[in-house]
């Protein structure tokens, strides 16, 4: 069994094969995503920039689960959110936010947006996540906060606000709507979503039960450079990979 020393992100020969790696790993967070209960009717979306053309970037069909999408069914979309392959419509809102995120940001591979239950719960709170365990802590000085909400992201100049809140940052809250998250692979991006969820409903818990002790700032800078690096990002979702293919290996088709 490979390690965090061993493993590492693959390097590829020619661009076909790194846009069906890109395509693969999309294909399985979405089904990650729909195993975790992220799905939420029609919302939500990942996106993954086209190593060959870095204008354009693959994504869902829009009103297609999450549980059934597979390598085939992504939609390639360019930047001004034309469809340029595939069948099938893309999700308006995830046009106006994923071109303006992928736009604002070349160093990003994906993004993830999805509307699950606790990040969106913490986001009508207004707040960013406090430094409460190790987990939170990659996200510690790393999240923006979007801190409009007018309905769903419609309009070009809102997918450009909510970029400039995301800055540099792997994670972006939206007050009163969810999470977006960034990464420099499909890999990271989803990681971080799943982990911030996960931490939105630890703090949620934590705030119900009491007032929860802060990790300090000079401990918590120092385990975000351990816990909220690219490279344990693209880690930390190797196990899930593994798993989701294992269990549903159709997705590759």
């Amino acid at each position: 069994m490979s390690d965090f020393r061993t493993r590492r992100p693959p390097t590829f020969d020619t661009v076909e094969q790194e846009r069906l790696h890109r395509k693969q790993r999309l294909a399985a967070a979405y089904r990650i995503f729909g195993r975790f209960g992220f799905g939420e009717g029609v919302a939500g979306h990942i996106t993954a920039r086209d190593p060959e053309l870095p204008d354009h970037y693959w994504a869902n069909a829009y009103g297609q689960s999450f549980r059934q999408i597979t390598v085939s069914d992504l939609i390639l979309v360019d930047g001004d959110g034309k469809v340029v392959q595939g069948d099938n419509p893309v999700a308006y809102a995830a046009l106006t936010i994923h071109s303006a995120v992928h736009r604002a940001r070349p160093d990003v591979v994906a993004v993830a947006h999805a509307h699950a239950l606790y990040s969106r719960t913490w986001s009508s709170l207004g707040r960013r996540l406090d430094p409460i365990t190790q987990d939170a802590c990659a996200f510690y000085e790393d999240q923006g906060l979007y801190e409009d909400f007018t309905g769903v992201v419609l309009d070009a100049e809102e997918g450009k606000r909510l970029a400039y809140a995301l800055g540099p940052h792997k994670a972006v809250i939206l007050r009163n709507h969810g999470i977006l998250t960034v990464g420099h692979s499909v890999d990271e991006a989803a990681w971080w979503y799943i982990s911030m969820e996960r931490c939105a409903q630890s703090q949620l818990l934590a705030d119900a039960a009491g007032s929860p002790m802060l990790i300090n700032s000079d401990t918590a800078a120092h385990t975000a450079g351990q816990v909220g690096s690219h490279r344990f990002g693209w880690f930390s979702f190797q196990p899930l990979y593994d798993w989701i293919v294992a269990e549903e290996p159709d997705l590759l088709d």
